[in-house]
């Protein structure tokens, strides 16, 4: 059956593309539909017109286009290592063509004297330069279109190359692409926009994109482009803020009572930050609305988030309803229960911990509490989005550190009430201005920018390994004020298993460096027990240990006052966010603490310049947006698994400003016409459901 709209096509019937081929696109690059692929842009442009010469080709040429003649085509190297190197010559010089794969067809192809247009990325290699498998056409082909129009490049992979669909050949399924759908490519922006912004049509812009004719048409495709991307990522949000004021309930939460008042007058273990208070002054706003809070929670690693969330569940507590605590790890589920249940001590609140380590009877009794409602606060992991797991009368949920649950998990907890439960959002990752904006432009943003009094800033240097004794010196000192010590060693991912050299070789040479009886040594890894673990970190806790060497393990779920200096091992290996996480875990006393960066001598740039940025601050918004600039977006936060940020074509750094902008207008929109049933505006509601067909409405939980 033929679908209602051509562009939902699916892809293995466009000409040139089949069943196998469609298969290797959908696993390769989610291409499913002629409008996927019409949406899958060209990362880069070249100008085929131009052509360089030989003796004029340098390290800042990324592409380059020679013309001239092949001298000798001959294979070289032992049989199993073999490769055919082509001398192609110029006026001007001889540069090496080199292939290493399709050997048997390349030897045969090409015929010396005959006139050649090659193109390729030049190498430098043995003190000259060489194209590593070039694209290299017969002059006298008569194919080549010289002159007329950039050439778009692809992203592409192994295996798709292996099918033919290398750059070339997805250029060439897109031009059948464009002749099939050319005539029924919709208008998605409204006449208004258009004209107001000075915007090309939508057509226009997609068939320029992919076949630009010059760069100035080129450029005003792809500013037309990323608008109207990231107008309907910010319109979509802004619908959903609206949706959730105009229709979604929420608990109301007037009264501030005896198990508030009763914590603040007695167990307030510090006098609120001024930024605590006006944080909690807008979240009291929120429960007393009538509305749903859907509030994001910002503060730096010992900011003093918790507090602020134990405050705002005792705010539900008073008016009846039951609350939670949701984490990502058992660790941090563990030290929010320690946390939560010492500044609690004797308040008589029912407070329990569920995780994937809970006991089957200690299970079944928290299940029945929960549903009488004689368990007031509930703190897990996963765990508490179980089907078992159902409240008597759930009225708060914290999530912390959100982007680490996959959206459909955090949807479930939305269900655990008839009217759905306030959400409070906690991060200690500060998020940039630009991503904040897009991935959670339909919450509401609470910042505690200020820390409790007594903290001092945190001194980081950066150390070499040639330098480790003069750091030992240093530590045996500050051991000798006492104090203790972190030896952090890096796991790059949670999910592999842990490769303990390092950890064990920087034990050993910590122990002969730091010998007993004068000093004890704790251990601390992923592959030692629960109980190992505990045994150790109760060890450090109590002072009978002054350093331990541990993974990151300790980037949460220790709070230390004691613990005054950070030793970061092959601190080059972690992203930004992570060290500024693990330099969070000190600082937590009146002591001045130190973070000390330890890395190999040769460092890349980008490592370089994110040590540079560890020592030069500790302004964890101002690393937020250095990360970002890094890394880009889909390396943080969980960005990717959200799907929010699939972006095509716009980038959140290099487009801030189109960003900013796409949002006033969408505001501006929905402002006149909240639910976009005007005349004018029928394109724009038309292609908002199209975008949101077949998407699941995630959104609600954040």
């Amino acid at each position: 059956m033929k679908p209602v709209n051509i562009l939902d096509t699916p892809i293995k019937y466009l000409k040139g593309v089949g069943p196998v081929r469609a298969d290797l696109l959908k696993k390769e690059l989610n291409i499913f539909t002629f409008n996927h692929l019409l949406n899958y842009f060209p990362f880069r442009y070249v100008d085929r017109s131009k052509f360089f010469k030989i003796q004029d080709i340098n390290s800042d040429a990324s592409y380059v286009q020679l013309k001239g003649n092949i001298k000798n085509i001959q294979k070289v190297g032992k049989p199993r290592a073999q490769r055919i190197v082509a001398y192609f010559e110029d006026e001007t010089g001889t540069i090496e063509l080199v292939w290493f794969k399709g050997l048997r067809w390349i030897i045969n192809k090409f015929k010396p004297d005959e006139e050649y247009i090659v193109f390729g990325k030049p190498a430098y290699f043995n003190g000259k330069y060489n194209i590593p498998h070039p694209e290299i056409e017969a002059v006298s082909d008569g194919k080549i279109n010289l002159g007329e129009k950039l050439q778009a490049f692809y992203s592409s992979t192994e295996k798709l190359k292996s099918k033919g669909l290398d750059s070339k050949g997805i250029g060439r399924i897109m031009k059948n692409l464009i002749v099939a759908v050319k005539d029924y490519i919709p208008e998605t922006l409204s006449t208004d926009i258009l004209e107001n912004l000075k915007l090309i049509p939508g057509k226009e812009s997609l068939l320029t994109v992919h076949f630009p004719g010059n760069q100035q048409i080129l450029e005003k495709a792809r500013a037309r482009l990323k608008f109207e991307e990231l107008f309907f990522i910010q319109l979509n949000l802004l619908k959903l803020k609206l949706l959730r004021i105009e229709k979604i309930k929420g608990h109301k939460f007037p009264v501030v009572g005896s198990f508030f008042n009763d914590f603040y007058n007695n167990n307030l273990p510090f006098d609120l930050t001024n930024a605590q208070k006006k944080v909690i002054k807008e979240i009291r706003a929120d429960l007393g609305s009538g509305k749903q809070m859907n509030r994001l929670l910002q503060g730096d690693v010992g900011s003093g988030k918790t507090l602020v969330a134990l405050m705002t569940m005792l705010i539900a507590l008073d008016n009846n309803y039951q609350a939670c605590i949701m984490a990502p790890t058992e660790i941090l589920a563990n030290q929010h229960y320690a946390t939560v249940s010492k500044m609690l001590s004797g308040l008589g609140i029912n407070t329990r911990l569920l995780t994937g380590s809970t006991k089957t009877s200690l299970r079944n009794e928290i299940h029945t509490q929960l549903q009488d409602g004689t368990l007031q606060i509930l703190i897990g992991t996963h765990a508490l989005i179980e089907e078992t797991v159902k409240f008597k009368n759930l009225g708060l949920v914290v999530i912390d550190e959100q982007h680490r649950f996959g959206v459909a998990q955090r949807a479930k907890l939305w269900k655990k009430n008839v009217i759905p439960p306030h959400i409070l959002v906690m991060t200690a990752t500060p998020i940039p201005r630009t991503l904040a904006m897009t991935l959670y432009g339909d919450l509401d943003v609470s910042i505690i920018d200020e820390m409790p009094p007594g903290r001092k800033s945190i001194k980081t240097a950066h150390y070499y390994d040639k330098d480790r004794l003069k750091v030992f010196g240093f530590l045996k000192k500050q051991i000798k004020s006492s104090r203790q010590v972190y030896n952090v060693y890096p796991l790059i991912n949670e999910s592999e298993k842990l490769d303990l050299k390092d950890l064990m070789d920087g034990y050993e040479s910590i122990t002969r460096a730091f010998p007993l009886p004068e000093y004890a040594v704790s251990i601390v890894h992923g592959q030692k027990s629960s109980k190992e673990k505990d045994y150790e970190m109760q060890r450090f806790v109590k002072g009978e240990t002054q350093l331990m060497v541990a993974t990151t393990v300790i980037e949460v779920g220790v709070d230390i006052p004691n613990a005054s200096v950070m030793v970061i091992e092959n601190a080059e290996r972690f992203g930004l966010s992570q060290l500024h996480q693990l330099r969070g875990r000190v600082g937590r006393g009146a002591d001045q603490s130190y973070c000390i960066l330890m890395t190999k001598d040769k460092l890349t740039n980008e490592a370089r310049q994110r040590i540079q940025t560890m020592v030069r601050t500790t302004d964890g918004f101002e690393i937020a947006e250095a990360d970002l600039k890094l890394r880009g977006p889909g390396d943080l936060q969980g960005t990717q698994q959200s799907g929010i940020l699939d972006l095509k074509i716009a980038d959140l750094i290099k487009d801030e400003k189109i960003l900013k902008y796409s949002r006033k207008v969408a505001a501006d929109i929905l402002e006149e016409d909240p639910h976009l049933e005007m005349e004018k505006n029928i394109p724009v509601l038309n292609q908002l459901r199209y975008i949101n067909k077949n998407k699941p409405n995630w959104s609600l939980i954040s």
